[in-house]
């Protein structure tokens, strides 16, 4: 009986703000929350047709009316970082003030459970933990909702990050801003967005039921980026190559709705995997889809063939390095810092008589072993397509292939198969993406 009072009392209380005009706010926008910098603020929400609001905000105060529609939008010009907490006023029928209000970047990161996975079932969680208190680091977890048409709001809340809040909250995110807001000593608000198990396709800006429900209410928010965690789940519906054009249209749905190119978008290559749904060939042929998607503005990948601790577990723990390895894409591409960002990739061959050679994107330094052996994963075919071991010697930022078997060679694979573990890494131990080099599709992301 509690139970359903206070059911009856809350939904009362929605229908009477309604009726006696009151303002109302979506969720994103509320107390703890970062604003992004140098990109103009939009300041939105609902009150009665014809009401007045004003809005003040750092020392500028803006005033509208909402629509028929009972909605209503004001847009800050844009702020340099802030890390002083800043209070805004929002005044109609009532009075609405938010407090502790930061200027940084913010990022949005979605995807399914590898992205999900909480930062306490991570494998450094137990350290990470406790030394997470961070009030320059803002949280914001948007629950799972499928919706037919685009939501409104999402149901949660802005919070300071502290060991309380953060240990339930996405590892790879975590561990993602966590290094922006170290290097670059600005406030960093990270919303997380993500679902378990999900393929790519819910996630379209289009007929999309899980963008709707937890991404479309973001829309008048600003962002600095992206970054996606997903893949799995097409490797099990046989996407293969396909997949690029679902990223494809993803990005570019995702942009369009923001009405921002500038956006970066930074995803994981998916780990190895021995599990029994991922078909033959089918991962190999998505991490090349993946690949492709290099081509596209403003995006990068991250290769994680290294950090699979449990070749049967889908779930590698390891999401400090893959958090790191976003950042470093970030760190580069978009504040502009002189870092090795990308591991080897497979860039073009040449066939010289008996063997091919290999050259690579992302060498600056050289090439080398992770593990001081012999470099492994490389196949070598010729014309019958019969792919067999073959000797691999790094030549400065090449690679020469060849085997005693194999008088005229074709092809080359490298790391071409679902629990592939290859140790050939640049300078900074970032591992090489797995490739084939017949009618590749992939790009280097240059």
């Amino acid at each position: 009986m509690f139970r359903v009072n206070t059911l009856f009392l809350v939904v009362s209380l929605f229908f009477l703000s309604l009726l006696t005009g009151e303002v109302r706010l979506p969720n994103v926008l509320g107390d703890h929350m970062v604003l992004q910098r140098e990109k103009p603020i939009n300041v939105w929400g609902w009150a009665e047709a014809g009401e007045e609001i004003s809005v003040a905000f750092a020392g500028k105060t803006m005033t509208t009316k909402t629509g028929q529609d009972g909605k209503w939008l004001v847009t800050f010009p844009a702020q340099k970082a802030n890390a002083k907490g800043q209070e805004m006023k929002i005044s109609g029928a009532n009075t609405i003030i938010l407090k502790d209000l930061l200027i940084g970047d913010v990022w949005l990161g979605s995807g399914q459970s590898n992205m999900e996975w909480q930062l306490g079932k991570s494998k450094n969680g137990k350290t990470a933990i406790p030394a997470a208190t961070n009030s320059k680091i803002r949280l914001f977890h948007v629950p799972k909702v499928k919706n037919k048409k685009a939501a409104e709001d999402v149901n949660t809340k802005w919070k300071v990050c502290s060991p309380q809040t953060v240990t339930r909250f996405s590892g790879v995110l975590y561990f993602f801003g966590l290094k922006l807001q170290s290097e670059l000593n600005v406030p960093i608000g990270l919303i997380n967005s993500s679902w378990g198990g999900s393929p790519i396709e819910p996630w379209f800006a289009e007929n999309g039921g899980m963008y709707n429900g937890m991404i479309a209410p973001l829309h008048n928010f600003a962002l600095k980026g992206f970054t996606w965690y997903q893949g799995e789940t097409n490797v099990i519906r046989k996407n293969g190559l396909k997949y690029h054009d679902h990223k494809k249209k993803l990005i570019e749905g995702w942009r369009q709705k923001w009405n921002d190119q500038s956006l970066s978008f930074y995803y994981v290559q998916i780990a190895p995997w021995s599990g029994g749904r991922y078909a033959a060939g089918q991962l190999p042929a998505l991490w090349e889809a993946q690949t492709k998607s290099l081509s596209l503005p403003k995006t990068g990948m991250v290769v994680t063939t290294d950090l699979v601790d449990k070749i049967s577990d889908i779930h590698p723990r390891n999401k400090l390095d893959v958090g790191n390895r976003l950042a470093r894409w970030a760190l580069a591409k978009d504040y502009g810092k002189d870092i090795v960002y990308s591991g080897p990739i497979y860039k073009s061959m040449k066939i010289e008589g008996r063997n091919i050679h290999l050259s690579f994107a992302h060498t600056v330094g050289g090439l080398k072993s992770r593990d001081g052996k012999e470099l492994s994963e490389f196949q070598i075919a010729g014309d019958d397509n019969k792919f067999v071991p073959a000797k691999a010697i790094i030549d400065g930022e090449t690679v020469v292939v060849s085997a005693a078997g194999v008088s005229a060679p074709k092809n080359v694979r490298f790391g071409w198969h679902k629990t592939a573990n290859p140790n050939l890494v640049n300078k900074d131990k970032l591992p090489a993406s797995p490739f084939q080099t017949d009618k590749w599709q992939g790009s280097t992301g240059e």
